[in-house]
């Protein structure tokens, strides 16, 4: 076995409680804290179809069920490889970040149907269909490309695609590609307050109207968040008018935006829109949904996304899982697994030795981020430990065997057999990329341990627990916040704030309180808290007086946002993770 630079990723390990049929329960936001991007879902029957964006991992574009819409399982892939360009195989370039992107999933005449386009060459879209969405999906078309569409079955029998900003485009009744002399139009301009990111199509037909919901954002404008519109018309070809129908931040990770809606078998409807959160991935959120004058309005009595919500569900309806930990036994991989890029078939087994997968060199490369037949899972927030145990008796002079949490910056965990000796080595690996190619131009590697490896059958586990780590109060690292509250504040309130107010019984830690700006109306604050508990500033000022108006966090410890627009993020120095965990701020004192 010449295994080289070939990594088995992440194992998480999930534990299943026997539960009832049905009970009401009581569950936390993010709904599912892993990446699940650009939902997509109808309910069909009792049950919720859900489709979501994967990009350059195969099998790729992943159908998700659910009776309750708070658990899930994977059921099948849309597709199992995409073969457009050598990229898909890791030849020629890469095509990370690419690859399949925001699906639509339909259900019309006894049959589920699927769009989605890639953002590269041929730059042709996809529409899949299956009548059993468990099953096996044919390929019906490739139309040309249209970003982040959605289909609509008109009552009428048509078929169109919403897309882009504001585009409406009609395809021919068997989906075999546009229809020739159709509509194709522009269906609505954007107006004084939509100048920046308005994309991310999902529309829908209720009570006779025609529904497009989006994501909304505008970096210029100060104190924008992510958030979901909707445009309605009486005609599908308009005019259409708009309402912003939900703004609003959560859990100190900015706005939540992109997203669908659907109903329950019971009349009830709800949200499911996604937050970014760096790293660990955008996640979906669960909401209510209100009809209101005949829009749908997200989100709580307040406008926001609950922290919990208590749902009527069906555990045991959806056994399976997203993730989920494997013992290799059976004679296919476990749909919680997707290979990185297009796999080489030929080059892993499962039958090869029972209860093992078998991973074989298909192309010896000199780097993590081009070696065929790495395959991975999800990671989930706020914590995950995942453990693999691998047999390296039989490796040879220059193989390398391990396990990464991979990313464009990986930690990566490796048995690396060198002039007849193994060791186990620790390193951080980041890559840079071309613009265009996606061809790797660069891997910086960063050896951080090595030890000797004596053990012809080893364990390795990594653990991701460092959002907990900067954020949990007990660690004591600073958060720095701009706060615009309403309508003045008066020196009681301040020393209230600074002191500590009583909330749940129990009076907050003391924090820094500063006036940066005053003026009529409003006054703009910078608090400095180390606890920055669940909307603790939001309930500090309700609790003196004053109504927030708006919430930025500006630095944690010392780590400044500087000018990341909102959802842009950068990956961390070496320096500012020493600092981030060096406890620098305690008890409102600079260390």
């Amino acid at each position: 076995m010449n295994l080289k630079k070939i990594t088995v990723p992440l194992v998480l390990l999930i534990l299943s409680l026997g539960v009832s049929a049905q009970q009401q329960e009581t569950f936390n936001n993010p709904v599912i804290n892993a990446d699940v991007p650009d939902p997509s879902m109808i309910r069909v029957g009792d049950y919720y179809y859900l489709v979501s964006t994967t990009m350059h991992l195969m099998p790729g574009c992943p159908v998700m069920r659910s009776r309750d819409l708070v658990h899930w399982e994977t059921i099948s892939y849309v597709f199992q490889k995409l073969t457009d360009l050598p990229r898909y195989d890791l030849k020629e370039g890469t095509v990370y970040g690419r690859g399949q992107w925001a699906s639509s999933i339909r259900y019309h005449d006894g049959r589920f149907y699927v769009w989605f386009s890639p953002n590269d060459e041929p730059y042709r879209g996809y529409i899949y269909t299956a009548e059993d969405p468990a099953g096996e999906w044919t390929l019906v078309s490739r139309p040309p490309h249209h970003h982040d569409a959605s289909l609509l079955f008109d009552d009428d029998g048509k078929v169109y695609l919403f897309y882009g900003t504001g585009q409406l485009r009609q395809l021919k009744s068997d989906l075999s590609d546009v229809e020739s002399g159709g509509i194709d139009m522009k269906i609505f301009e954007r107006d004084a307050d939509e100048q920046g990111l308005l994309e991310g199509s999902q529309a829908f037909k209720h009570n006779g109207k025609y529904y497009l919901l989006m994501i909304s954002m505008d970096w210029s404008i100060p104190g924008r968040l992510r958030r979901e519109v909707c445009y309605r018309a009486d005609k599908i070809t308009g005019p259409y008018e708009k309402k912003v129908i939900l703004e609003t931040e959560f859990q100190g990770y900015g706005g939540v935006g992109q997203g669908c809606i659907v109903d329950s078998p019971d009349g009830n409807w709800y949200g499911f829109i996604f937050q970014d959160r760096g790293g660990i991935g955008r996640v979906p959120t669960l909401m209510p949904c209100h009809w209101v004058d005949g829009w749908p309005v997200l989100g709580d009595a307040e406008g926001r996304v609950p922290d919990s919500m208590v749902m009527k569900t069906f555990p045991d309806e959806c056994k399976g899982s997203i993730m989920g930990s494997d013992d290799f036994r059976n004679t296919r991989l476990s749909l919680n697994w997707q290979w990185n890029h297009n796999p080489l078939d030929d080059c892993w087994s499962l039958t090869e030795r029972s209860g093992f997968l078998r991973l074989k060199t298909g192309r010896v490369v000199d780097n993590l981020f081009l070696a065929p037949n790495t395959l991975t899972q999800r990671m989930s927030a706020p914590k995950c430990s995942g453990t693999v145990a691998m047999d390296v008796s039989k490796m040879k002079d220059g193989d390398v065997a391990g396990f990464t949490a991979f990313n464009g910056l990986s930690g990566v965990l490796a048995v690396v057999k060198e002039n007849g000796k193994k060791h186990l080595v620790m390193s951080v690996q980041s890559v840079s990329l071309s613009d265009k190619e996606k061809k790797v131009t660069d891997v910086k590697i960063e050896e951080k341990e090595r030890i000797t490896c004596k053990k012809d059958f080893v364990y390795l586990r990594i653990d991701g627990d460092f959002a907990n780590k900067v954020m949990h109060p007990k660690n004591n690292v600073y958060k720095i916040y701009r706060v615009t509250v309403r309508p003045s504040i008066d020196e009681d309130q301040l020393v209230k704030l600074e002191t500590g107010v009583e909330l749940d019984g129990r009076k907050t830690a003391p924090a820094y309180v500063h006036v940066i700006h005053k003026e009529q109306g409003r006054v703009v604050l910078e608090m400095i808290l180390h606890e920055g508990k669940n909307r603790e500033i939001r309930r500090m000022c309700e609790a003196v007086g004053l109504e927030v108006a708006r919430l930025k966090r500006t630095q944690i410890g010392g780590v400044k946002m500087g000018m990341l627009k909102q959802g842009d993020w950068r990956d961390l120095t070496e320096q500012e993770v020493k600092k981030l965990l060096a406890n620098p701020f305690l008890n409102g004192k600079q260390l």
